[in-house]
């Protein structure tokens, strides 16, 4: 599968547009990861364990995307946008929501 985030395909002309497809990921946060956090803000540095759950949350959302777009025939996404979200009480739960429009295009192998 074939993802991008333009709107063509370089030199693969899209025979046919199968629609718009969407993954999404929510995951709660772990308070003892919340107070490392808190602490790495106050002293500076990064968020391993913040940047670890965002880099599966949208693992996540991508794979269920592309698996509703392998299931609708498609062989490539288009379009592909991205957007991050809090959620819950005191943004306790992060949100990944993958979206993009599944297309077909002759002579890409439909994994």
């Amino acid at each position: 599968m074939i993802l991008t985030t333009t709107s063509h395909l370089d030199g693969r002309p899209i025979q046919r547009y199968l629609g718009l497809v969407s993954g999404e990921a929510i995951l709660g946060a772990n308070v003892f990861r919340d107070v490392l956090a808190g602490v790495r803000d106050v002293i500076g540095g990064r968020s391993g364990s913040y940047e670890k759950e965002l880099r599966r949350a949208k693992e996540l959302a991508v794979q269920e995307m592309s698996e509703q777009a392998a299931a609708a025939g498609a062989n490539a996404i288009i379009g592909i946008d991205l957007d991050y979200e809090s959620l819950g009480a005191n943004g306790s739960m992060l949100m990944v929501t993958a979206s993009g429009t599944a297309v077909y295009c002759e002579g890409l192998t439909n994994v």
